[in-house]
């Protein structure tokens, strides 16, 4: 039973409980209504939702265990899948002959704001510019990457 009106009642009648006020039979006055707004809903109780989201079966059900021989089956199956899409992973792949590093050499200089890396893409653009950085490390025996505006160089040459 849901209780809507819980005001007293007197004798069966319905009473107004601002009768019985020291104010009864005066104007009202309002007071200014508060800025903020009143809730959305009005006050009730929180809906109870009764079951759960999900449909479960009521039916009884036999539980059946997996056995070792069925468990090591299946991780056989897996390695087999797995070995099967790495091979086929490795040989899809496209083939393209390996580009070298150029044996050819040249003296460049290097430009402001130069760095190895682009120096080598720029002497050598179709090898690795990591194999290039290398070898103009190795020629011009350089103990780190950075190098001076202007500084010459014995890089490879494509």
């Amino acid at each position: 039973m849901t209780v809507i009106d819980d005001r007293r009642l007197a004798g069966g009648v319905h009473r107004d409980p601002r009768q019985d006020s020291p104010t009864a039979g005066k104007p009202v006055t309002r007071r200014p209504r508060a800025m903020r707004p009143g809730p959305a809903r009005p006050a009730t109780a929180p809906l109870h939702y009764r079951g759960h989201a999900v449909a479960v079966s009521r039916a009884p059900h036999a539980r059946r265990p997996v056995s070792a021989r069925v468990t090591v089956a299946l991780a056989g199956l897996t390695a087999l899948i797995t070995l099967w899409l790495g091979t086929l992973a490795q040989f899809s792949g496209e083939r393209g002959t390996a580009v070298a590093v150029p044996e050819r050499l040249a003296v460049v200089q290097v430009q402001a704001g130069e760095t190895l890396q682009q120096i080598a893409r720029r002497v050598a653009p179709d090898a690795p510019s990591g194999q290039v950085v290398d070898r103009i490390r190795d020629l011009n025996k350089l103990d780190s990457a950075s190098v001076d505006a202007g500084q010459t160089l014995i890089a490879p040459l494509a």
